[in-house]
């Protein structure tokens, strides 16, 4: 599941200098629907916000993946382009993807997507990389009252027996 949602919220945020002002700050929220990312967030901000905030945007995202280091606190969108060949066609196909790496700098941005994606079998190309303004970056959670529940599931098409773990969400019992 890779739903991402920026989602703006405005609320009275209280600074350094113990001033008030109204702000409105972007998060990202991993969530199946507008609905679960408009309630994650008031159950996220909701736990840092004195007073009354308001949801004012919720906008999907695309980012074809996250690389999150716990020693930087910037996020960095960087856009990496790849060649790839239509196989009805055989005409070669420019594709866009963007990613998300938190780092300190941008060249430690470039230095951590080319980490990040040194395992890629295709020549690509890291077009742009720009800091974003996100606050907070939420990974999806399952909404409380939910279990997480893993499974084992063989391929039976070649009998290997090597498993793969598939994660669902078990409904609630009543």
């Amino acid at each position: 599941m890779n739903s991402w949602h920026t989602v703006k919220v405005k609320y009275t945020k209280q600074l350094t200098d113990g001033t008030l002002k109204r702000v409105t700050e972007p998060y990202l929220v991993n969530a199946i629907s507008f609905t679960e990312a408009e309630a994650r967030i008031h159950q996220e901000v909701g736990e840092f916000v004195r007073g009354e905030f308001m949801v004012t945007s919720i906008v999907k995202t695309d980012f074809a993946d996250i690389f999150q280091y716990d020693d930087a606190e910037d996020w960095y969108k960087c856009k990496v382009a790849y060649i790839t060949e239509d196989l009805d066609s055989g005409k070669e196909k420019k594709v866009n993807n963007n990613f998300l790496v938190s780092a300190h700098t941008v060249k430690e941005a470039y230095e951590r997507i080319e980490e990040s994606l040194k395992g890629l079998m295709v020549t690509y190309e890291i077009s742009v990389i720009q800091k974003t303004p996100f606050i907070e970056i939420y990974p999806y959670a399952p909404i409380e009252g939910e279990e997480v529940v893993t499974d084992d599931v063989y391929d039976s098409e070649e009998e290997t027996g090597s498993s793969i773990n598939v994660a669902y969400v078990a409904p609630e019992e009543e």
